[in-house]
């Protein structure tokens, strides 16, 4: 059996080795990854059990060759995706007139939203220095297709209530503000920025506004079938004229699966790149990506039809069932809070008699994944039906962490955070 040294620069074997081999060597690798079928992990893995990862396996499998960069060669791979959008836009509130486009993940579907924005907003003002505003809450993406394009960004506080607030948007508005950013929910808190408002605020102000709805989106609709007073969000709401959502969080597809959405198709148009004067031909691409994997879109088509309204219901109310478990038990351990209203399954918690951090390691030390928020110190989770496993250890984990004795709560601030 071949030994493998995973120390130092690699080379190519010289010879090919058995898949048994290979096989045993990449189940060494993974011994000490995060255990996200037991819900020990906070984020990055959402499990809706192994009927549903089976699924998505399969189907994935049978288009692993497949490359839905070119839609006349393969057909299907073009039928599934627009079988995806269609689906999408029924679920977040699209009309007739709107559009979309499937892409790799929430950044690529960020980034095509503001080149999308951008592009509209030249051909009004080309002569002008546009930025987007942005609350704090909003994810660095925005920032990462800024820097790629040029662009600036402002950021503005956000209310105590851990949402973006409208009349603080709208003192920031000005003639080179080309986009206004929503979350539904957003990633450090949980909360659905007031969207209604800030779709208002746009109109008002012939901004565009775009909703990341990158971790809600597929959860949200399901949620508002059972449970009342869900803040409206999608493209339904006045003023919003774009939306992205992750098929591969809570739509529970495999990586990398998200769309992009226009509450108006001519808006898609801006997104599409378009070469003429190539020798190959004219090259036309609607993503940022040229090939794209067949197996993501066979996935995510194959979950989203296994599953249906009333799968994706069931697994709905089962993590809001789960949430509500962990806060009822953050709340009952002392010197504990939660930060803001959670609206969705995104929930953190912070503590003004302990040092949130050093309970972040006790947990560590005990076998739990950690994610933690910087400003203000807390620690943080994503609830999803895998975590039903893990909440009664987590909880029962947690209360043993707390310090034997109070320590300074403002040293938590101090500590530099990484998320990824």
């Amino acid at each position: 059996m071949t030994r493998f040294n995973f120390n130092g620069r690699k080379t190519l074997p010289s010879r090919g080795q058995a898949w048994s081999e290979l096989q045993e060597a990449m189940s060494d690798l993974r011994s000490g990854d995060a255990d996200w079928r037991h819900g020990r992990t906070p984020l990055h893995v959402y499990y809706a059990g192994e009927d549903v990862l089976d699924v998505a396996r399969q189907a994935y499998a049978m288009f692993i060759s497949e490359n839905a960069l070119a839609p006349a060669a393969f057909p299907s791979l073009k039928r599934m995706q627009d079988d995806i959008i269609d689906i999408s836009l029924s679920l977040l509130g699209g009309s007739d007139d709107a559009g979309g486009t499937m892409t790799s993940g929430g950044t690529e579907s960020i980034m095509l939203a503001v080149r999308s924005a951008h592009r509209a907003f030249r051909e009004r003002r080309p002569q002008a220095r546009p930025h987007l505003l942005l609350p704090t809450s909003a994810h660095p993406a925005y920032d990462k297709a800024a820097d790629l394009m040029g662009l600036e960004v402002v950021r503005v506080p956000i209310g105590v209530d851990y949402r973006a607030c409208a009349d603080i948007l709208a003192q920031h508005i000005n003639e080179d503000t080309m986009m206004i950013v929503a979350s539904a929910p957003s990633l450090p808190f949980g909360t659905i920025d007031p969207i209604a408002d800030i779709g208002r605020l746009a109109l008002e102000r012939g901004v565009w506004l775009h909703v990341d709805a990158c971790i809600g989106g597929f959860l949200a609709p399901h949620v508002a079938k059972f449970m009342s007073g869900l803040p409206r969000f999608d493209l339904s709401v006045p003023g919003v004229r774009s939306l992205s959502a992750d098929l591969h969080k809570f739509g529970y597809t495999a990586k990398g699966a998200s769309v992009i959405l226009y509450a108006d198709a001519e808006d898609q148009e801006h997104q599409y790149f378009e070469y003429f004067d190539w020798p190959k031909g004219i090259y036309r691409t609607e993503t940022l990506t040229g090939t794209r994997p067949g197996g993501a879109v066979a996935a995510a088509w194959a979950v989203m039809h296994y599953l249906g309204e009333a799968g994706y219901r069931a697994l709905a109310q089962r993590v809001m069932h789960i949430r509500d478990r962990y806060i009822e038990g953050i709340d009952r351990i002392p010197g504990l809070h939660l930060l803001g209203k959670p609206d969705l399954s995104v929930i953190a918690f912070a503590s003004d008699r302990y040092d949130i951090h050093d309970v972040g390691d006790a947990m560590e030390a005990r076998g739990w994944y950690i994610s933690r928020l910087s400003n203000p110190a807390a620690l943080h989770m994503t609830v999803t039906p895998g975590h039903d496993q893990g909440v009664d250890d987590y909880l029962s984990d947690l209360e043993r962490s707390i310090p034997q004795s109070d320590r300074p709560a403002l040293r938590s601030q101090s500590r530099t955070v990484v998320t990824y």
